[in-house]
């Protein structure tokens, strides 16, 4: 089968997407990602430039190569400037993207298809390149995010307002570009139901002592206290800080009534937390989990008493302070009785019934705690404001109706991000916010891709222009629909892509599929789902028509979906997946590639019995299981990318958390594809493999995402044949051939290490026996004198330390100070690596960047040498060390232009 290759089969300006991708995590005001949260969202500026390179044809196709390298070089450019986030609506820019498209595809550009489509990222990005886009999601709260995203905006393109004040002072002849008089009308019907509200219910949210505005109450739950001669409700408080600001600390200090054993708390400013700093940051929690110690008598309370007391539903809350909103200046308040009588006297009308899935880790209801609802999640007051809010959506539309003479479609559209914004702000209205000392506000609940338990929580108020204001959330919802409105159509359906796609031929596909276990949508998104349903059931009849969303035929390898059955979990997802591929093969253009983009961790390890011995390598089920799928769908792999969607420097980040996921391009494998021996599929590994590392190290891949980067070339050594067989005559199974690429990649780092000079080899060697810890001296004077030094040598040069017959390396932070490369007569790669960690970790990028412009050409070896390192700390579990050495990686672009402006600096004084 002969096809035009497409650029991102061949080549792609990796560096320029990924510093945009990893940007872009901090970008918040405007973000598309913004309208509603929707987890493991992927970077638009990664889903814009692959979709870009999956459409246009590499030059190769018809030039010779140097020709061809200069024409890569300017569709470079064009990359360049589109994954910007100030180009996202720059129609120059745009427009240069689209003209490549429609001369790649002979004017007629295929629509776009993404069958997982989650929070409509790659939807988006297919209508900014003048594409037409169709998304399906089994998950109604997604199908409705994207609808919301890309479906509704371009079918009221240049519509103007309705509402009563759109055209006072403008005239009837105002004109609306894109969304613009939908995002108007969003906003007014959004502040009428914000100022509606406040006469409603605007009396459970009263002032401070001082008329100040409360924009927050700060709770913590109470279980009794096991001790029958306390018996006090006990305060359950992570830790008592309300501000660790530098200069503004302010904390709570318990103060205990003898006779009553009741305990209530005073807000302090002052610097007498001194040497109490520990205990402050602890609050009443004594260990992970739930362990606490009683603030009344002391007595340490087990998990299981305060997991009882909760399951029981004895478990109360304390309101411990409240925070108001000064001048420019946050204030700490403590708490007042009127308060507390306020707050308790709220008497819901409606309370969500819905029952949380009790065996669902994912969920605070999985883990052995008494919430069994969802309505369980909120306090009496928010309940009244969010209930509040839900009748009020259903009066808007009615007046968007009066206003709009009866259109429907346009009623329901307004109507439509007026619920989004409910179910939005629920994410901070809720009993599992917690409050940040650093940052002195609110989290939201959904910090992370799971509800866990929270101990004591913040309670906003949702008329206090903050976060959880109704009004400030459609605020922001129509400035998204002005920054984001699609030149094409949109087309969103809720389907199971297991049985069936939208209607549409032969489109281009690019999806985001399920990871496996990593995360249970369906369980976390029916918090959102039960707000939604009050506020848009009547909008949405179809999408809303279950009481939970759906979860039988959710691709999620759950084993307690099938009675705690781990093999039948994983044979739902894999047949699941394998039907989906197999669905997209067939709707499919098959002179395009498909492109799958995949992130999971491979976290397992089991001993492998193949050619290469017996030893421990890393395999993955959810590798496996999606590419099992991919195979049997009959796709190879094509090109493989590593996406960088976060940025993991400095020494504090998790070791094992993914920086990059995985772009692969696949096409359809020939009917022909010949089958190859165990023999030859490794020879071809050893023969093309370590090319494409090399690619993937200078591409700057983090140490952390290496071994998930090195699966896509391996694969596609193996996904090119129809069967790799056994020594047995048995067909070699995708777990296998992980193991097989993992293996090499480990060969791979521990060959390179002859390139480097032998006192490094010495210090690696010791470090994968020992790491920091002392050896015996005999052992290395053995290692030493086989690679023709001595310990005494490397002792003078600082490498080691050598007391009492005892040897270990140098610890980065006891080398010398003041040490100058340049002055030094033999350096080594060891030595450079650790100090630029050292440099890097205690004084950042710049400080890194000017010890690596001195070592020249040396810092490239050590950057090559913290692969290999961080791989030994890694699997001996070395989380510090494994830190220092992918941060190193990680930030070496900045290392880079850190190095490049201190040269530039040395020049200019020179001169």
């Amino acid at each position: 089968m002969t096809y035009r290759k497409k650029l991102i089969e061949v080549a792609l300006p990796l560096d320029a997407i990924n510093r945009e991708s990893a940007r872009e995590k901090s970008i918040r005001h405007g973000h598309p990602s913004t309208l509603h949260l929707w987890w493991a969202r992927r970077p638009l500026a990664t889903c814009r430039a692959v979709l870009f390179a999956s459409l246009v044809d590499d030059p190769g196709n018809d030039l010779p190569e140097e020709e061809a390298a200069k024409e890569r070089e300017r569709l470079f450019r064009i990359i360049e400037e589109l994954v910007k986030w100030e180009n996202t609506n720059n129609e120059v820019v745009l427009q240069a993207a689209r003209d490549e498209i429609l001369k790649s595809t002979k004017g007629n550009p295929p629509p776009v298809l993404d069958p997982f489509c989650g929070g409509g990222s790659i939807p988006l990005e297919a209508q900014r390149l003048g594409l037409e886009a169709y998304a399906s999601d089994l998950n109604p709260v997604a199908v409705l995010i994207t609808k919301a995203l890309v479906e509704i905006p371009p079918k009221f393109a240049g519509k103007p307002p309705v509402n009563p004040d759109a055209n006072k002072g403008t005239g009837s002849t105002a004109a609306w570009k894109g969304a613009s008089g939908l995002a108007a009308d969003v906003r007014y019907y959004g502040k009428w139901m914000r100022d509606e509200a406040w006469k409603r219910i605007g009396h459970l949210y009263p002032k401070g002592p001082k008329g100040e505005t409360i924009i927050a109450w700060l709770w913590a739950r109470t279980v009794k206290c096991p001790n029958p001669v306390c018996g006090a409700q006990m305060p359950l408080v992570r830790s008592f800080w309300l501000s660790t600001k530098s200069g503004k600390e302010v904390w709570l200090q318990p103060i205990v009534n003898s006779q009553t054993n009741t305990v209530h708390f005073q807000v302090r400013s002052d610097k007498s937390v001194g040497s109490l700093a520990t205990r402050v940051g602890m609050g009443t929690k004594l260990a992970r989990g739930a362990k606490f110690e009683c603030v009344v008598c002391k007595q340490p309370v087990e998990e299981t008493h305060i997991k009882h007391e909760s399951m029981q539903g004895r478990m109360g809350q304390q309101l411990v302070a409240m925070v108001a909103e000064g001048n420019r200046l946050r204030t700490f308040l403590p708490a007042e009785e009127q308060h507390i009588r306020v707050a308790c006297s709220a008497k819901p009308k409606s309370i969500p019934t819905e029952p949380m899935d009790r065996n669902s880790y994912n969920l605070v209801s999985g883990r052995g705690y008494g919430f069994f609802q969802w309505g369980d999640l909120f306090t009496s007051r928010q309940l009244i404001a969010l209930n509040t809010l839900c009748d009020l959506v259903h009066e808007a539309r009615n007046k968007v109706l009066d206003s709009s003479e009866n259109d429907t479609a346009y009623a329901d559209a307004v109507t439509t991000y007026l619920g989004v914004a409910l179910s939005r702000i629920a994410n901070t209205i809720n009993s599992f916010a917690i409050w940040s000392q650093s940052r002195t506000q609110s989290i939201n609940v959904f910090s992370r891709q799971a509800l866990p338990m929270v101990w004591d929580f913040v309670e906003v108020n949702p008329f206090a222009g903050a976060a959880g204001d109704y009004y400030e959330a459609t605020k922001s919802i129509g400035e998204i629909l002005i920054k984001t409105s699609g030149i094409s159509q949109a087309h969103v359906f809720q389907l199971d892509a297991s049985a069936v796609l939208p209607p549409v031929e032969h489109p281009i596909v690019f999806t985001d599929p399920p990871y496996y276990d990593n995360i249970g949508y369906a369980d976390i998104s029916d918090f959102f789902y039960v707000w939604l349903r009050r506020g848009l059931g009547r909008v949405y009849p179809d999408l809303f028509s279950t009481i939970l969303t759906p979860k039988t035929q959710e691709l999620v390898a759950t084993p307690a979906r099938f009675g705690g059955d781990k093999n039948e979990a994983i044979k739902h997802f894999e047949d699941g997946l394998s039907k989906a591929f197999k669905l997209i093969r067939q709707q499919s253009n098959p002179d395009l590639p498909i492109i799958i983009y995949y992130a999971f961790k491979q976290e397992e390890e089991e001993t492998n019995n193949g050619s290469t011995g017996s030893l421990r390598v890393r395999a993955s089920t959810g590798w496996e299981t999606m590419l099992n799928g991919l195979l049997n769908a009959g796709f190879k792999v094509t090109g493989t990318w590593p996406m960088r969607t976060e940025r993991p420097t400095g020494m504090k980040a998790e070791t094992n958390a993914l920086a990059s996921s995985i772009v692969l391009a696949c096409r359809q494998r020939p009917e022909d594809a010949p089958m190859a021996t165990r023999r030859e599929f490794l020879a071809t590994l050893r023969k093309e493999l370590p090319q494409e590392l090399k690619v993937l190290m200078n591409g700057r891949v983090a140490p952390v995402d290496l071994a998930q980067a090195t699966i896509g070339p391996g694969m596609a050594v193996f996904s090119r044949y129809s069967k790799v067989l056994e020594a047995d005559g048995s067909a070699m199974t995708v777990r296998t051939a992980l193991q097989e690429i993992n293996y090499f990649l480990e060969d791979f780092l521990a060959q390179q290490e002859g390139d480097l000079d032998v006192e490094s080899q010495f210090c690696i060697a010791w470090f994968q026996q020992y790491g920091s810890r002392e050896g015996s001296y005999g052992e290395a004077d053995v290692l030493a004198r086989a690679k023709n030094i001595s310990v005494e040598g490397l002792t003078r040069m600082g490498l080691v330390d050598a007391p009492r017959g005892k040897v270990r390396l140098t610890l980065r932070e006891d080398y010398a100070d003041g040490w100058d490369p340049q002055t030094q007569s033999r350096l080594t790669a060891w030595e450079a690596c650790q100090r630029l960690v050292w440099a890097l970790n205690e004084n950042g990028e710049q400080d890194a960047g000017r010890l690596a412009r001195r070592l020249g050409g040396l810092a490239d070896q050590a950057r090559e040498l913290a692969y290999r390192l961080y791989s030994i700390a890694d699997r001996k579990g070395w989380t510090e060390e494994a830190l220092g050495y992918n941060a190193l990686v990680a930030s070496w672009p900045e290392i880079q232009e850190a190095a490049a402006q201190a040269a530039e600096e040395t020049q200019g004084r020179m001169v």
